[in-house]
């Protein structure tokens, strides 16, 4: 499982494990955990916000209800053993 780390504005870095991406009309999603492989943890999905030309890759929470539910059936269809809420 690959491992980013996130560091919120003003805030401490924050290690989240990537569980998997999809892209939905052209914008970049990774659901993300923040526990280890065999560990229960909270699944949060980030939006990827960078340019094409960036280096590093800049994300935020996706905190719009309608966008949260579309893309979060769509990590549904793709892990089926998931269930976001």
């Amino acid at each position: 499982m690959e491992k980013i780390t996130f560091v919120p504005d003003g805030g401490e870095a924050v290690d989240f494990y990537v569980l998997e991406q999809t892209t939905i009309g052209g914008v970049n999603y990774i659901l993300v955990t923040d526990a280890e492989e065999d560990e229960e943890g909270e699944a949060y999905i980030l939006k990827d916000m960078s340019n094409a030309e960036a280096e590093e890759r800049v994300y935020s929470m996706v905190e719009d209800d309608t966008e949260f539910d579309a893309v979060s059936a769509v990590f549904e269809n793709i892990l089926e053993d998931i269930d976001l809420i």
